[in-house]
């Protein structure tokens, strides 16, 4: 039985990544944001990543790539996820929750800068607010949701949506992890593409 609820959960994985690998719209919103942040950094702006829970994780995760190393070796990217414990329990307790990444950009977001918001379902609300304070500060939105008309998209410059194909988050956060590694890759390959000498192969 377990076996079955194994390749059970598998293949709904893998429809997933062919509903996206099809969704021609979407694959042009994942590549525009690459470009979007590859010029923010060659403009010397600053990338900022946020999300709840799983979410904070990706947000961490995408942040630490670009600042530490990827694939291969290259100038660090400035970028940062707001994450920080004890800003977050500072200005949860002291404002609310809701408050916790915008409060993070009104003190460090420009002109030039992008903020990557992520949250599953487009909707929550410390996320929306750190998207309206970003765009308040000069900086772009993307938004990296798991559904498409959320509120998240009327604030987002650009809006990646994974829809998946289960309904739960579990399947919308793993394409979400694809999404982050081709947005680091997309970035390399603009300002280190000496490290991308291979030949891609032709579709």
């Amino acid at each position: 039985m377990s076996i079955t609820h194994i390749t059970h959960a598998l293949r709904q994985a893998h429809d997933a990544l062919t509903r996206l690998l099809e969704d021609a719209p979407t694959l042009h919103n994942v590549a525009d944001a690459g470009a979007l942040i590859a010029a923010s950094l060659r403009n010397g702006g600053r990338i900022y990543s946020c999300g709840n829970g799983g979410s904070m994780c990706d947000a961490m995760h995408f942040a630490e790539e670009l600042s530490g190393r990827y694939r291969s070796d290259r100038p660090a990217y400035a970028a940062v996820s707001i994450s920080d414990p004890s800003h977050l329990s500072c200005v949860g307790n002291d404002y609310g929750y809701e408050f916790v990444f915008s409060r993070y950009l009104e003190a460090h977001a420009r002109s030039g800068d992008v903020l990557l918001a992520i949250t599953t379902s487009g909707n929550s609300a410390n996320v929306l607010r750190a998207a309206e304070t970003a765009r308040a500060r000069g900086a772009k939105v993307i938004a990296l949701t798991g559904r498409r008309g959320s509120k998240l998209d009327a604030l987002a410059d650009i809006v990646i949506a994974t829809t998946g194909t289960s309904g739960y988050a579990d399947r919308v956060q793993e394409l979400h992890i694809k999404v982050i590694h081709i947005l680091i890759e997309l970035v390399e390959r603009d300002l280190a593409p000496e490290n991308y000498a291979e030949k891609l192969p032709e579709q």
